[in-house]
């Protein structure tokens, strides 16, 4: 199947310090050899009919849907989720292969 990407598109809770849970979640994923890549974002442009409140999202890349099944049943991840959940008003997530529509260009040599 080849690598797989796990989303989350979140809304956090009111009162939740984010910059916590992105710490943490930045220091969960660099302990675990499985995830090959994490990106996160905020929305920048607040179209709140389009976001329906999420604000967030967390894109972590997997070699296999195995990797990502070895991820999610980590003890360390069980762990986090328990903060991550307490932390987040709404949540959406999907798992799904990458099929690559467009490449990313090469990038440009270093200047010397």
């Amino acid at each position: 199947m080849g690598e797989v990407k796990h989303l989350c598109l979140v809304k956090f809770k009111e009162e939740v310090l984010v910059d916590d849970i992105l710490q943490g979640m930045t220091k969960l994923v660099s302990e675990m050899d499985m995830v090959k890549s994490f990106e996160w974002g905020k929305d920048v442009l607040n179209q709140e009919m389009l976001t329906q409140g999420f604000t967030h999202v967390f894109s972590l890349t997997f070699a296999s849907s195995e990797d990502l099944t070895s991820y999610m049943s980590h003890e360390r991840h069980q762990e986090f989720a328990g903060t991550f959940m307490a932390a987040i008003d709404k949540v959406v997530v999907v798992d799904f292969p990458i099929i690559v529509a467009k490449p990313a260009p090469p990038a440009a040599p270093a200047a010397a």
